[in-house]
This record gives C-alpha cells, sequence and structure tokens, in this order.
C-alpha cells in the first residue's frame, strides 16, 4: 500500500481542502491512485435528499480511486458548527473507534496515495472525552500542516506543531497557504516560521494562485512526500 499522511490545520478555513484536492490531482497527474477521505464533516446541504458536505464532494471527484460518498465521508453532519455540538444537536455519538473502523475499511482500496483531512484545527472535539487529534493518533500516519498565512498564525502554526509532535506523530511538512486576505509583511513572517518550526516547509500556496502556477507548486509540494 501507497503513503498516507493527516491534512490538518492550525484553524477553520486556513485550505486544508484546497490542499488536500491540489495533492490528489497532483498524484493523479503523475499516474497514482490517489484517495482522500474526510472521516467527519460539519455544514452539509441535502442533494436528493441526502446530506452531502461540499468539501468532501471535492476530495471525492479529486481523488484517482473512486469511492462511494458514504466511505470519502462516513459521518456528515447537517449543521456548520463544531462537530461534537452538531453531533449532540442530531442524537448522535461520534467516536475514534468508529471513525477509524470507517476509514480502515475504505483504505483497504489499492492506492498509492491517500489523505484523511481533518476538520478544523488540530484539537476539535468529537464527544466530552475524544479529540479529532485522538483518531489522528490512533491512526499514526504522518501529518501535514496547513498555516493560515494572516496575523497570528506565528502563534497558531507554533502551539499546532507542539501538539502534534507531543501527541507523538511526525510532522511531515508544513504548506503555506494564504490568499483569504493580505498579511502584510508576508515575506518576513513565512522566513521566522521557517526558522522557528522544526519540519520542512513543503510549499507557499494562495486562493489567488492562476491554475497553471498553483498545480506546479502541488506538484512540488508532492515530489518531497
Amino acid at each position: 500500500m501507497g503513503k498516507k499522511f493527516f491534512v490538518t490545520a492550525t484553524d477553520t478555513d486556513a485550505g486544508k481542502t484546497y490542499v488536500t484536492t491540489g495533492l490528489l490531482r497532483a498524484a493523479g497527474r503523475a499516474g497514482l491512485r490517489s484517495l482522500g477521505l474526510k472521516p467527519i464533516a460539519a455544514g452539509a446541504d441535502k442533494i436528493d435528499g441526502i446530506l452531502r458536505n461540499d468539501d468532501a464532494l471535492l476530495i471525492q471527484s479529486s481523488s484517482s480511486v473512486q469511492l462511494p460518498y458514504e466511505q470519502v465521508n462516513p459521518v456528515v453532519l447537517e449543521s456548520a458548527i463544531a462537530p461534537h455540538i452538531a453531533a449532540a444537536d442530531e442524537r448522535r455519538l461520534v467516536t475514534v473507534s468508529r471513525l477509524e473502523g470507517y476509514l480502515k475499511g475504505a483504505l483497504l482500496t489499492p492506492n498509492d496515495l491517500a489523505l484523511i483531512e481533518g476538520a478544523g484545527g488540530w484539537r476539535v472535539p468529537l464527544n466530552d472525552r475524544e479529540m479529532l487529534s485522538d483518531l489522528a493518533k490512533s491512526l499514526g500516519f504522518p501529518v501535514i500542516l496547513v498555516v493560515n498565512m494572516k496575523l497570528g498564525c506565528l502563534n497558531h502554526a507554533l502551539l499546532s506543531a507542539e501538539a502534534i509532535v507531543r501527541d507523538g506523530l511526525p510532522l511531515a511538512g508544513w504548506v503555506a497557504n494564504g490568499g483569504q486576505e493580505s498579511m502584510l509583511r508576508y515575506e518576513e513572517n513565512l522566513a521566522s516560521l521557517q526558522a522557528l518550526l522544526s519540519a520542512p516547509l513543503l510549499g507557499t500556496l494562495s486562493w489567488q494562485d492562476e491554475e497553471t502556477a498553483a498545480n506546479k507548486e502541488f506538484d512540488h509540494i508532492l515530489a518531497q512526500l
């Protein structure tokens, strides 16, 4: 079986799905069997009467290995709020063991690259006892950290990296993602993160990048994994 990574971020709307789908498509361009999974998603609309999450749909369509939606995103919650609150509203109990069972079944499908996308940042509650980071710990895959390049990202990135390493997982590298808002002194902040984070900078991205430029950067990131 191929390489497997858990994709997390410094906060919500940082670009996890942008990075995940970009890497999946890059793997497809390289002739690799790519597979993306989003074990839990909060925020969904009904399509033909069935809840579907936009990010999970993008992950599904970007994977060269096609799986049913229910395997890509086994737990989908309607409200776009913290997953444990959304689950409580729906009277559902979401546990690490249940999510891990779903993932292990999907990961039996032959693949060269599998990406598991988290929800929000590293410390996201699943219930009153477990965090989504506990799922990452149970899986044991190396972690890719997406850093939302905005004011405050130095603190967010350093604390996230410390938590990942403290949880005993290898930090494969980090991706600087900008574009939602213009960051003053971007280059100096980027240099500070490179100096302070022990993991390598895999690439720099922006939602404003043209498709050709973005694809080139994703190809470069993939080559380092």
